[in-house]
């Protein structure tokens, strides 16, 4: 079995850093929420890996069939239901680059689609959570 071991440090404050594949992802809160405002809060990297994973596939479709990628963007609108206090629905949109193939449009939807970090949460893992 696959395994990815993250691991996690306190540097002060509200800070909360995570080693994962050799990089240091620092992690901070708002100042509404008691910290400086020196890094993303948690939630906000959560988010940016749906929009980044589904640009990868994007990005990586086009690059398989050689079409350029200029003046593609993509942005990710989360519309938040207060009666249930999360995000009930993310919509990515993706502009796709000048010049690209029509025929192409719904299989790039489709492969973004394939995004792993939205397939988890379709499907998630089992957490168990510990403390020694």
């Amino acid at each position: 079995m696959k395994k990815a071991r993250v691991e996690v440090s306190f540097p002060g404050g509200k800070r909360v850093d995570a080693q994962i594949g050799g990089f240091t992802i620092n992690t901070d809160q708002s100042r509404d929420n008691g910290g400086d405002e020196s890094a993303p809060e948690p939630f906000q990297l959560f988010l940016a890996s749906i929009a980044t994973c589904a640009g990868i596939y994007a990005v990586s479709f086009c690059q398989s069939r050689h079409i350029p990628t200029h003046g593609m963007a993509l942005s990710m609108e989360c519309h938040w239901d207060e009666d249930r206090r999360r995000y009930s629905k993310i919509a990515i949109n993706l502009t796709l680059p000048d010049g690209f193939d029509q025929r192409y449009k719904k299989a790039i939807v489709r492969s973004m689609d394939l995004c792993s970090v939205k397939k988890h949460m379709m499907d998630p893992p089992e957490f168990e959570i510990s403390a020694r």
